[in-house]
């Protein structure tokens, strides 16, 4: 990665960007609007439908290689092979569903769908990655916008599927096969590192604030225009109305970059790093600075006791520097928690795992449900599950943008580690699955809503947790990695449980003595069972929350004792 001059280019413009990004890049939860047509034009059954929607998951996921080429190429490379994989993988499902090619096997559709959904990973990458290196400062504001703009995504394509697409499965998948990639084809320019502020800067939480109201606005717009339309029947020029005022709120935060501009501020020389955002560890000094290094997680000078997180050493510390000093030895410890970590470093680590293990708790439950909505709203008497998929949209926002507000409050004021919402919306979602799986006339939408905000809030939790624990140095291929939950809980809970559960019902039902055929399922029993073992999962995951938060409390008392995450002071001479 080449180094980044020094200067004073503010960094909202890339973030009024990355909001389009992540928009398109929630284009994998579409699956719902597309799947049953999908499902009778290709005669699947439930299990089949439900192994296509894991290989939706495994391509929005499986983010190891964007995560890879994301510290070693600019943002612009990573969203081109995002787009091009978007046109091929959604091109091809367009033409199954279109039957402009008839009989294209199951294999192929399964492969194209986990190529389409991979673009998300390269899209949500490269703006998740270089904002955060952009707002060092704000890590947990950051990735609550960014990711809850992602939730809103459902409810913006549903919109666009509605009004624009006459809801057409195959005007759909065109649409994402050509408009996605041209979307993002356009708005790369924009997705760049920038110099950010290396202070405290109060205009800069008014601009924060000024994004989350905003989407905050878009989110309440589009969940009751969604209802609206179910409920009202609108002229054409009635909904192409309420379209274009969505396209209006969407580029809110792009209007932090034209108010500076016409109105700009006066900037301190010594407010900027002139340094390479995109490693915490190895900061490169800009043009005029002396070659200095400083770690960008600097520990707090209170007198908190954090021994137990510091892993002891074979030799002491006044031994090794001692050693070091003279010559005899070369300076080269294992990095502790809150200092940038290899790969193979991380994965050695028990925290590692333990936040992998709640996250794939927390994300691959709420996935099955997602993945399975249309199939459980037609089971319970819903026929037109958009209204479901808008809620659970519009509530998976306001989990992802308040799970990142919330934290990034209380880790500042009160240092409390951000994995404790993990435990308690894990809390939540038990409560939940009883409900869904009790099936109480009533109860179907309340469920699905609760269930929306404690998925949205794991997401907005890992991303900075990830980033505090090992550092900022490799946090694209580390929160990838973590990522790959999702695919694997939908795998094990919908792909192996949700379908077989299904069809195996579906089939008593019909009083078939075996499943082979698109059947539906009628009634609670076509996912009760189901709903039971997605409970359980979920009390493991929230003892295993507790114990991650013990484990990792005393990390935070050291980066955030002294109120706020700062950056060291950047001093020339």
């Amino acid at each position: 990665m080449a180094a980044l001059k020094g200067g004073t280019r503010p960094p909202w413009v890339g973030l009024g960007a990355a909001v389009w990004v992540e928009i398109v890049s929630g284009n994998a939860y579409t699956f719902p609007l597309y799947s049953h047509t999908l499902k009778s034009v290709l005669g699947l059954t439930q299990h089949q439908l439900t192994m296509i929607g894991v290989a939706n998951d495994i391509g929005e996921n499986v983010g190891l290689l964007p995560g890879l080429a994301c510290d070693k190429f600019p943002p612009w490379v990573v969203l081109s092979i995002g787009a091009l994989a978007c046109f091929f993988g959604y091109g091809v499902l367009w033409l199954a569903v279109s039957r402009t090619v008839e009989s294209l096997p199951y294999w192929l559709i399964w492969l194209a769908l986990c190529v389409a959904a991979n673009s998300n990973a390269w899209f949500s990458t490269a703006v998740i990655v270089t904002n955060m290196r952009n707002f060092p400062l704000s890590r947990g504001t950051v990735a609550g916008i960014l990711k809850g703009y992602v939730g809103l995504s459902a409810a913006v394509f549903t919109e666009i599927y509605s009004v624009l697409l006459h809801s057409s499965s195959s005007n759909l998948l065109l649409f994402l096969a050509l408009g996605v990639p041209i979307l993002c084809f356009i708005m790369m320019y924009f997705v760049r590192a920038c110099t950010p502020a290396s202070g405290e800067d109060s205009v800069e939480c008014c601009h924060f604030f000024f994004i989350q109201a905003a989407s905050i606005v878009l989110g309440i717009y589009l969940l009751t225009t969604t209802i609206m339309s179910d409920v009202l029947s609108l002229n054409a020029s009635i909904s192409y109305t309420l379209v274009f005022i969505m396209v209006l709120l969407l580029m809110a935060p792009l209007a932090i970059p034209v108010k500076m501009t016409f109105y700009p501020m006066r900037t301190r020389k010594s407010g900027t790093l002139d340094q390479l955002i995109g490693s915490s560890d190895h900061l490169v000094q800009g043009e005029g600075c002396v070659d200095k290094t400083e770690p960008l997680l600097k520990p707090s000078s209170s007198k908190t006791n954090v021994g137990s997180f510091c892993e002891s050493d074979d030799v002491s510390e006044v031994a090794m520097l001692l050693a070091e000093g003279e010559g005899a030895v070369k300076k080269k410890r294992r990095p502790k928690r809150g200092e940038d970590f290899k790969f193979s470093e991380a994965v050695i680590k028990a925290d590692f795992w333990l936040l992998f293990l709640v996250y794939f708790v927390g994300v691959g439950s709420g996935v099955t449900v997602l993945n399975n909505l249309a199939q459980i709203g037609i089971a319970q008497g819903v026929r037109d599950t958009k209204i479901l998929l808008s809620l659970f949209s519009f509530c998976n926002f306001v989990g992802r943008l308040g799970g990142g507000v919330v934290s990034e409050h209380f880790v500042r004021s009160k240092t409390i580690p951000r994995t404790v919402w993990m435990t308690f919306t894990q809390i939540i979602m038990i409560i939940t699955y009883l409900l869904l799986a009790s099936a109480i006339d009533g109860t179907l939408y309340v469920a699905i809503a609760f269930l929306g905000i404690c998925f949205g809030v794991q997401f907005s939790i890992m991303i900075p947790t990830v980033s505090e624990l090992f550092g900022l140095k490799n946090f694209g291929l580390l929160s990838n990695f973590m990522s790959l939950g999702n695919p694997i809980g939908a795998f094990l809970f919908s792909g192996l449980l949700a379908g077989y559960v299904y069809d195996n019902e579906a089939a008593k039902q019909h009083r078939l003595l075996r499943f082979g055929s698109s059947l539906s399922c009628l009634g609670p029993d076509c996912f009760r069972i189901t709903f039971l073992v997605l409970a359980f999962v979920c009390a493991v995951g929230t003892i295993l929350s507790i114990v991650l938060t013990s484990r990792i409390k005393p990390v935070y008392q050291m980066l955030y004792s002294g109120g706020s995450f700062r950056l060291p002071p950047n001093t020339n001479h």
